[in-house]
């Protein structure tokens, strides 16, 4: 009976399909006939040319595709006839589309969903550009039914698009002002003419094409109008209008400048997104709310200003994802697992500072952790024996449950313990015992790391240096629990075999190197992690020092700034990296703590550790180098370096050897002016003491607490009033205040650093304390650096402001300027200037100033000077003159959708900055840094390159000139025939031809 029912049912299949193949046919036969009164022969590997503009011929073709691709199905596809009647059908999409027709523009647009939705990606992957010309120019149709129809199409087309085609893509829609149209269609929705889910399907195609392609982004931010019509549209309760929304504000905050306009309006924004989280939405919804929050949240900044306006919801839409796993028996749904991942990642902002951290406790964080890291947590006593504790967190470990969140898990972990309070304690919030288990688990992952020592495969070193960074973030947090607990359970599990694995470690790490693949410094870093983590276990300290640890690691230093060491951990941790952000565009991560220096900041970290827990005697039997070389490779790091975290340690490695403060470039410069009595306005008199002469300036930006009230008004100047100035004496008595310890206060505040034996620290501290000097009294009581702490800068800019105006002794005039009614709140001068410094002009060093200044001359008492440029030239030097420091030029799509005009007047001040720092000799930095501005944009910006290359001519920039000229090359043949260096020097003109010359004969190509 079974035999015969399963031989009727394999009859009626083969019935089934028979009836299926002759329908197929039947239609095939159709569509062919039709296809031939409008095509003409065939041309090339894409089929036939579309030529009938007979409507009753379109409309029979189009019904004819219509009813084929209803025949269609994953079967009848792999017929040979069906893909070759692809090119066919879309060479007539494309032609009847291309006549727009209002006869025939509904009935054409709907076939062309149809067919794109239902034809493979496979299949159409070589048509679909003949299509997208025609689909994209409908998107101005009157006709708003084809035009949406059009949209949707798109929408499919681009979904599925290849990355090998999408540049041609593009091309097209810049060609047809695509998302220009779809903005200007949803700008329509005001008219509400239109049911809105019409404009739902113009939104959701432009989410689809912000997110592929970067340059599109500029174009809807900028959009005032857009963004505008986008929260009316946001503010209709249907959720389903509220995901569309959110999708677009998701593709658009993936640039950093979009993020920083939708902040802008976070009032509007933020509400929408945390209730799209709620759990009571769908897994699509809640997980498009979290997307847009990782965008805003890509930096430290976006995450303060998002948290800032909607903290607690936000944390409970996180916690709320990372529990919503726990109710579901078995294997976790593939959905909920996006979900899970989904609040995981974002749950990432523990790496930064904030109010968040308290949320996150509140709401029971080390419970949701501890449940994704074992799956029967709910079965553990409380109770247990800490070694107990040990073994069952060992079993659970080797479950390999959620395996895929640890990286994530020890991340959150390691943020929650960096960004503690010292009086942390997990009893606040929950039971102790959650906060040791997870302590627990960490430990153990980072033990596992060390002992398989150089076995692991690559999923596993990812994983390693998640929860080593996490072990070490734990060692040193400012919560003196979780310190002191990590410390005890870490030796505890090292017991064992620590020594051995440390002896490993110490080994590996001594030898010879030179530049690694990624992976070896990688693991490199790990191990220097691992060393730093030893380096906080007091009783391994004398063991690693004996086996000549110092000396590695300062030799690892040396190697790190050799070789240019560089990693940012970005690159090498792939839980930090989603599909979602790979396209992210103009976001400024230049504030990461570690930066591109992981490697160094490890190295100094574990040194730092060991030189504080070490007799100082000891120093010179442990390093092959003098304290003087290493004092000094250690202000270099502070000084050039831009990550503040490798710069905070090598601060904190210096006050071992009594220098104490922040070295930078700016400091140095400043420093020199300290015993310059020429320009002093101010004298402290100090009881039987030689007297010191002070800047007011200085002291005003840097400390003003060091200066009398009267100061102030003393240096004000009555109208009319010009000439130097008397200076201001301020009288201090012997006991209260030590003019040895003052001398040294002011070598900080001048220089950013001093240099002092123990017998003055307390005396320092003291006087830091009463001066609000909290960095100094930090690195005074040698504190170690807090993670995240930005690091200090010397900046004098506060002196420019009104506030600081009074103590100005002469005014930088911009002859270049053109600018009509200036006015100053200071002065009556109506040229354009600023009201700048003697002193601070001197500290740069330029023979100019020197000369200017000190030649008793007339010149020498002006109280203008001439600066022969721009205004914006004027005021960027300025900014370098008291902050060794130039604003950087506009980038990004900013810098991308700048006209050639607008683009020319951004680099025209570098270059003017190039002669000037000739002119007025300041040194090669400014001269180099402002070459290298203008060579960075010349890549996006090579047209500009006839006027760049004249301009530099002009201002006499050989070098610039040259560099220029290289870039020109491969376009001078083009240069030629447009006729644009018809008015170029006949010198420049050679200089451009050689360059071309060279370029041909290295292989180079010509541009257009």
């Amino acid at each position: 009976m079974k035999k015969k029912s399963q031989s009727s049912s394999k009859q009626g299949a083969e019935k089934n399909r028979g009836n299926s193949d002759h329908t197929l046919n039947l239609h095939h036969q159709r569509l062919c006939q039709a296809l031939s009164l409008g095509l003409s022969k065939s041309y090339g590997d894409k089929g036939r040319k579309w030529h009938s503009s007979d409507i009753e011929i379109h409309r029979l073709v189009l019904r004819s595709i219509d009813a084929f691709l209803d025949c269609i199905s994953a079967e009848p596809l792999q017929h040979p006839f069906v893909k070759e009647l692809i090119g066919d059908m879309v060479g007539a999409l494309e032609g009847i589309l291309q006549f727009t027709n209002e006869a025939t523009l509904s009935l054409v647009s709907d076939v062309a969903v149809k067919m794109v939705d239902i034809v493979p990606t496979s299949v159409m992957d070589s048509y679909v550009i003949d299509l997208v010309r025609p689909l994209a120019t409908l998107l101005t149709s009157h006709n708003l039914q084809a035009t949406f129809s059009c949209a949707t199409a798109l929408e499919l087309i681009i979904s599925n698009l290849s990355s090998k085609i999408e540049g041609k893509v593009w091309d097209i829609m810049k060609q047809t002002n695509t998302v220009i149209h779809i903005v200007n269609n949803i700008r329509g929705f005001s008219n509400r003419t239109t049911p809105i889910e019409n404009y739902l399907k113009m939104v959701s195609l432009l989410s689809k094409i912000l997110q592929r392609w970067q340059p599109s982004r500029f174009l809807v931010w900028s959009d005032a109008k857009l963004m505008e019509v986008l929260e009316v549209i946001s503010l209709d309760p249907d959720i389903s209008v509220k995901f569309a929304v959110l999708q677009l504000y998701s593709a658009l905050a993936l640039c950093g400048n979009g993020a920083q306009k939708l902040l802008e309006n976070a009032e509007t924004v933020l509400p929408m997104m945390v209730q799209c989280m709620d759990s009571s939405n769908s897994i699509s919804v809640r997980l498009e709310g979290f997307k847009l929050a990782q965008c805003l949240a890509m930096n430290e900044q976006g995450c303060s200003k998002m948290m800032a306006s909607c903290c607690d919801p936000i944390t409970n839409a996180i916690i709320d994802g990372m529990r919503s796993w726990g109710t579901l028996p078995g294997r976790i749904p593939k959905d909920t697992m996006f979900l899970l991942t989904g609040a995981c990642r974002l749950a990432l902002i523990t790496c930064w500072a904030g109010e968040h951290h308290k949320c996150f406790w509140k709401l029971g964080i080390d419970q949701v952790l501890l449940k994704l890291l074992l799956k029967d947590f709910h079965k553990i006593y409380p109770s247990q024996h800490y070694l107990e504790k040990i073994v069952t967190a060992e079993h659970g470990l080797r479950e390999n449950y959620l395996v895929v969140l640890r990286p994530c898990i020890w991340d959150i972990l390691g943020g929650l313990a960096s960004h503690c309070l010292k009086d942390f304690n997990p009893s606040m919030h929950g039971e102790e015992f959650r906060m040791d288990f997870l302590i627990i688990c960490a430990c153990l992952a980072f033990v596992d790391s060390i002992r398989q020592f150089g076995q692991s495969d690559i999923s596993h070193i990812f994983q390693y240096e998640s929860a080593t960074r996490t072990v070490l973030m734990m060692i040193y947090s400012p919560s003196s629990y979780i310190g002191s607990r990590t410390i005890f359970f870490l030796s505890e599990i090292l017991k064992p075999n620590g020594k051995e694995y440390l002896k490993r470690l110490l080994a590996k790490l001594s030898q010879p190197r030179t530049k690694l693949a990624m992976l070896d410094t990688l693991q490199t870093v790990i191990d220097l992690m691992s060393l730093a983590c030893y380096s906080g276990l007091c009783q391994y300290r004398d063991y690693i020092i004996g086996r000549q640890g110092i000396n590695t690691l300062v030799a690892l230093i040396r190697w790190c700034l050799t070789n240019n060491v560089h990693m940012r951990r970005a690159s090498v941790a792939p839980h930090l990296h989603s599909s979602v952000l790979e396209k992210n565009c103009c976001w400024d991560h230049t504030e990461d703590w570690d930066g591109d220096d992981m490697a160094l900041l490890f190295s100094l970290w574990g040194l730092s550790e060991l030189m504080h827990k070490t007799h100082p005697d000891m120093f010179s039997s442990q390093v092959d180098c003098s304290e003087t070389q290493l004092v000094s490779l250690l202000q270099g790091i502070c000084s050039d370096t831009s990550a503040p975290g490798p710069r905070w340690y090598a601060a904190y490695i210096l006050s071992y050897f009594g220098h104490y403060g922040f070295p930078s470039k700016m400091g140095k410069r400043i420093g020199n002016v300290l015993n310059d009595k020429e320009f002093a306005d101010l004298v402290f008199i100090v009881t039987n003491e030689e007297p010191l002469t002070v800047h007011s300036v200085i002291l005003k930006a840097r400390c003003p607490l060091l200066l009398p009230r009267s100061v102030d008004e003393f240096f004000v100047r009555q109208d009319g009033e010009k000439g130097e100035r008397s200076r201001k004496e301020v009288c201090l008595k012997s006991d209260k205040i030590d003019r040895k310890v003052l001398l040294k206060v002011l070598e900080f505040v001048y220089s950013g650093h001093l240099q002092a034996g123990e017998e003055l620290v307390e005396k320092l501290r003291r006087i830091a304390r009463h001066c609000d000097l909290q960095h100094l009294l930090q690195i005074l009581s040698k504190k170690h650096p807090r993670w995240g702490t930005p690091f200090p800068t010397f900046d004098l800019w506060f002196a420019l402001e009104l506030a600081g105006h009074h103590l100005s002794d002469i005014a930088l005039v911009a002859e270049g300027a053109d600018i009509i009614d200036w006015m100053c709140n200071t002065c009556s001068m109506t040229d354009p200037h600023m009201h700048v410094h003697r002193v601070i002009l001197l500290s740069s060093s330029s023979v100019y100033f020197h000369g200017l200044f000190r030649s008793g001359m007339q010149e020498s008492h002006s109280e203008t000077i001439k600066a022969p440029v721009s205004w914006e030239a004027l005021v960027k030097v300025v900014k370098w003159f008291y902050s060794d420091e130039l604003p950087k030029p506009i980038s990004g799509c900013l810098w991308d959708n700048l006209d050639a005009e607008e683009k020319l007047n951004e680099l025209f001040p570098y270059v003017e900055l190039c002669w000037l720092a000739e002119y007025w000799c300041l040194g090669d930095d400014l001269h180099e840094y402002c070459t290298r501005v203008v060579i960075s944009h010349l890549d996006s910006a090579q047209r500009l390159s006839v006027k760049l290359i004249q301009i530099a001519a002009s201002l006499h920039q050989k070098k610039l000139v040259e560099v220029i000229a290289n870039y020109m090359a491969p376009l001078y043949n083009h240069l030629c025939k447009s006729g644009e260096l018809d008015e170029v020097a006949d010198e420049l003109v050679d200089m451009v031809r050689a360059a071309s010359v060279r370029h041909f004969q290295e292989g180079g190509h010509s541009h257009t």
